[in-house]
Formats: C-alpha cells, structure tokens, sequence
C-alpha cells in the first residue's frame, strides 16, 4: 500500500460507495470484490483506509451499532470534504492516468457521477493527451528486427483501442444514447 493511503486505487470505489450510502468495512468490502473482483479489497485493507480516511476528514465514523447477533460494526460516512475528494478523484482518474490503467477503468465506473458536459470534456482531454502520447511513442526501427520492438505494436495498439473506446463514449454521451442520471 503506497504511503499516502490516498493514493491506493481502492479509495475511489470506497469514497463512490460511501456516496450511495453509508456503510462499514465488511460491506465495503464484500461490494469491492463483487464489482471488481480484479482487484485486491481484503477487509483489513478496508478498514485500514478508511481508518486514514477518518483521520483526513473525508469520511465520518458512526458508533458501532451490533445488528442481531452479530459483531457491532463502526459504519462510515461520506463528508463533504470526502464528496470533493470523490470528485477530484475521478476527474484526475479520467484526465491524468496512464493507458489501459486500473485508475482509469475504476474512474469510468464512476463517470455517471458527474454532468455530462463534464465528462466529455475530461475524455476529450484525455483523448487528446493521448493522441499526443500516440505520436510520440517509437514507430520501431528498420535496423531492428520486429522481435526485438513488440512492445511499441503492443503501446500503439493499446493507445488506439483506447481512443477509439472514449470517441464511441463520447458519442453516446453526446447523441444521448446514454441514460445519464447525474
């Protein structure tokens, strides 16, 4: 886990589910692994994050409550710091991510939370780093046999299918084909 635990790319989906309700680690948890089983989200990883998230502000603890016969269990809540901090996130997941990154795909999951405008405009920005990015990759050499250069095909094929993804997005937001709920 970096450092800064808010750099860890579980707080983006921590903070959006916080957003849809309150909810303690167990849950948090539990929906991090079922909508994104690609990703690592022990519990202990749960509770540790949202511990420093407590600490930074962003989310409030409520007294555990015991429901049934099970544990009481601390459930946490979005602040409205927290709120700016989802935001900020997913506008810099869509904006300044590397290619093909998990960062990136975790903040087209939670695209639907900003206007629509918004959202074209962060694509279309970042199609355009992109494209800028595309062009200066290396084309490969004529001196190099194409064995030893795979990996500039690789980048520029994940490159192009990456732009060609957010121009279908950007039309379907545009010519609302979308059912955009923000």
């Amino acid at each position: 886990m970096p450092l800064d635990a808010s750099r860890n790319s579980l707080v983006l989906p921590i903070l959006g589910f916080l957003g849809e309700r309150p909810a303690h680690a167990y849950d948090l948890a539990t929906r991090l692994q079922e909508r994104y089983a690609h990703l690592t989200a022990t519990r202990s990883t749960v509770t540790t994050l949202l511990k420093s998230l407590h600490r930074a502000g962003l989310v409030d603890a409520r007294e555990p409550g015991k429901v049934g016969n099970r544990p009481p269990r601390t459930e946490y809540v979005l602040t409205g710091p927290g709120i700016a901090c989802f935001r900020a996130k997913v506008e810099s997941g869509l904006r300044d991510t590397p290619v093909a990154s998990v960062d990136f795909a975790l903040a087209v999951a939670c695209l639907g939370s900003l206007p629509a405008d918004r959202a074209v405009a962060l694509l279309t920005a970042r199609a355009e780093r992109l494209t800028g990015e595309q062009a200066a990759l290396p084309a490969g050499s004529a001196a190099m046999a194409e064995l030893g250069t795979l990996e500039h095909g690789y980048w520029h094929g994940l490159v192009a299918a990456e732009l060609e993804w957010i121009a279908a997005l950007v039309r379907r937001i545009r010519s609302a084909e979308l059912d955009w709920a923000a």
